[in-house]
C-alpha cells in the first residue's frame, strides 16, 4: 500500500461513494474506505476528519470560485449576471471524475438521510458564498438572495443533466449550469 500516492484524496472520495452505494452509509466504515481506496487508515485521516465529509470534499474551493466569478464580473452586470459569471468559473473547473462521480453520488445522498443532510448544508454554503459576493458588490440583501438560491438551483440542475446516466453529449458543464440558469430566469419572469 503506497504511503503518499499520488490522488490518494480523489480515491477517497470515489471509493467512499462506491462503498455508501453497495452498502449503504451506516455499514461503512472508515477502515472499509481506506482499503479500497488503496490508502492507510492514518491517509484517510490526514484528508477527512470522520466519513461525513467526504461528499463536502471540494465545497470551499467550489465556493470560493462561484464567489470569485461573481466579484470578476463586469461591473454593470445585474446580480443574475454575475451569478452566471460565477457559474462559469465553478463549472470550468469540473472535470471528468466530477462527471463520472454525479451518477453514482446521487445514489448514495438518496440513500442516506445522513447524506442528504450534508448535501443540503452544501447548497447553504454555496448560497452564502454567492451572496456575500454580491452584497459586496452592492446588491442589496434581498435580491443577492434570491440571485445565489437560483445560482445554486441553475448550478444543480446543470450538473445532473452533465453527469446524468445516458447522457451523451461532449458539452462542457458551464453550458448545462447557463442554460439551466436561462431556463430560471423565464420561469421568474412569467411568475
Amino acid at each position: 500500500m503506497a504511503r503518499w500516492e499520488p490522488g490518494a484524496r480523489e480515491r477517497l472520495v470515489l471509493a467512499a461513494v462506491d462503498l455508501f452505494s453497495e452498502q449503504g452509509y451506516d455499514e461503512t466504515t472508515v477502515t472499509q474506505i481506506a482499503e479500497r481506496a488503496g490508502v492507510t487508515k492514518s491517509t484517510f485521516f490526514r484528508h477527512f476528519p470522520d466519513k461525513r465529509e467526504l461528499l463536502v470534499a471540494g465545497q470551499e474551493t467550489l465556493s470560493r470560485l462561484l464567489a470569485e466569478g461573481i466579484a470578476d464580473a463586469p461591473t454593470d452586470s445585474s446580480p443574475l449576471d454575475a451569478v452566471a459569471v460565477g457559474l462559469g468559473r465553478a463549472s470550468d473547473e469540473m472535470g471528468p471524475v466530477n462527471r463520472e462521480l454525479g451518477p453514482r453520488l446521487r445514489a448514495a445522498v438518496a440513500a442516506s438521510a445522513e447524506l442528504q443532510e450534508r448535501d443540503a448544508l452544501k447548497s447553504v454554503g454555496m448560497a452564502t458564498a454567492m451572496t456575500e459576493a454580491l452584497v459586496a458588490r452592492g446588491v442589496a440583501d434581498a435580491p443577492a438572495r434570491l440571485a445565489s438560491e437560483m445560482g445554486v438551483l441553475a448550478f444543480k440542475q446543470g450538473f445532473d443533466r452533465w453527469s446524468g446516466n445516458g447522457r451523451n453529449d461532449d458539452e462542457p458543464l458551464a453550458q448545462h449550469a447557463l442554460a439551466a440558469l436561462a431556463e430560471l430566469r423565464a420561469a421568474a419572469a412569467a411568475l
